[in-house]
């Protein structure tokens, strides 16, 4: 018997944390409806079977639409232990806000999550309220993206508009690179998740200087600063996070300036509820706001805040949503770091090596590989191609980013 009605779970980052909003709803006990266009789309996931949990309802819906959507959700609303409705997936943050919206639930206001969503609407926003953006262009032809090319100077970064980690971001070096890297994205005109893209490619500003990220959340309009997370990027031309750690070691006075970015940035798209990680760089010129992604940080950083902070960060955010007041106090101040596992080369997993040694490593909280022999593996081109993590606590961030590296290094990837 459960004791406190239903919350209804649509879709999730495809991650092992992804999907983690489950579990954390069982332990609240409350019943999990998970509502997805695709249920095998998360068998491969190694905690796939969270799915399959006691409590849990898996129900075939479209998501991809908030006319669909809520057809999905009228009966269990009218059952009337329907308490709220949460997503950590980019592409149904829009839907899921406004179907939350039409039912009365607690949710973030359906034009902010519609303008996070989408890099061209959020920029143009950015702009008018002052807030520092790269510069950008929309080129809906090839003419027009070797044109804002020429015009924003090389390189540059092409991508497109609603798309979700750093899948299909590039940095081009050449008006050849540019041309390619425009045809192969204007010739596709689905996301990842089967919805309509915005024509054309966001053709931008290569910003030179580190990247991190904001975590907060916001709460009957008042946004909380968790922390700032600092994050390592791989090599060029792609733009995968291999790295974190939380909080920052940046000196305060750089970390108070990116959170005022980030803050700003939420205030001018309306973003009024619940969690953000908004990715700010520092420039020689100060904070330049890249995007803001209107949910949890995927990844592990997450669980890094929880190490470092003593809150039950997923927690809380997920009793937002049912209508509950978050208790984002810490208790503690520590520090927590990640290196994400990634391949070295194009080929198929025969093993992984080092897990053991890893494991035994000072400071090391955890250590997951998430695919199985057998499995295609590639470089990283986007935060979809790590296979795997290593997470470290420690007494400082810094402290805690050494032993995830020292871990790392015991790992390796052999392929056949």
């Amino acid at each position: 018997m459960f004791r406190d009605g239903l919350v209804a779970i649509v879709e999730a980052q495809h991650s092992p944390p992804g999907i983690l909003a489950i579990p954390t709803g069982r332990e609240l006990g409350h019943r999990v409806a998970f509502l997805t266009n695709c249920p095998e789309r998360y068998a491969d996931l190694p905690n796939g079977d969270l799915l399959d949990g006691d409590g849990v309802e898996v129900i075939t819906a479209d998501t991809n639409s908030p006319a669909g959507l809520l057809s999905a959700v009228e009966p269990l609303h009218r059952g009337g232990d329907l308490l709220g409705m949460y997503t950590n997936c980019d592409y149904n943050l829009p839907i899921v806000a406004t179907v939350a919206s039409q039912l009365g639930l607690p949710g973030l206001a359906p034009g902010a999550a519609a303008l996070a969503r989408n890099k061209l609407l959020a920029r143009r926003t950015w702009a008018a309220a002052g807030v520092p953006v790269p510069r950008f262009v929309h080129a809906r032809t090839l003419a027009q993206a070797l044109d804002a090319a020429r015009e924003i100077g090389l390189p540059c970064v092409v991508k497109p508009m609603t798309e979700s980690a750093s899948n299909g971001v590039r940095l081009c070096g050449s008006l050849d690179e540019v041309a390619t890297h425009f045809g192969t994205i204007a010739a596709e005109p689905l996301d990842a998740r089967g919805q309509l893209r915005t024509p054309g490619a966001l053709v931008e500003e290569y910003l030179l200087g580190y990247e991190v990220s904001v975590e907060t959340v916001t709460w009957k309009g008042v946004t909380t600063v968790l922390g700032v997370t600092d994050q390592v990027l791989g090599a060029h031309p792609h733009f995968t996070e291999i790295a974190d750690m939380f909080p920052s070691i940046l000196p305060e006075p750089a970390t108070l300036a990116l959170a005022r970015a980030a803050t700003d940035a939420l205030a001018a798209i309306g973003h009024d509820f619940g969690p953000a990680h908004t990715e700010v760089t520092m420039t020689a010129e100060g904070p330049r706001v890249i995007e803001v992604n209107s949910r949890l940080a995927g990844g592990q950083i997450p669980a890094n805040v929880e190490a470092a902070l003593g809150v039950a960060y997923r927690r809380e955010v997920l009793r937002m949503h049912l209508g509950e007041e978050p208790d984002l106090r810490p208790t503690r101040r520590a520090g927590a770091a990640t290196r994400h596992l990634t391949s070295p080369r194009t080929g198929v997993l025969a093993a992984v090596g080092g897990l053991d040694l890893a494991r035994r490593a000072p400071g090391i909280a955890d250590v997951a590989v998430y695919l199985a022999a057998g499995a295609q593996v590639r470089p990283a081109m986007s935060n979809h191609d790590r296979y795997g993590h290593v997470r470290a606590v420690g007494r400082t961030s810094a402290e805690a980013a050494r032993c995830a590296e020292a871990a790392a290094n015991q790992i390796s990837f052999v392929l056949s």
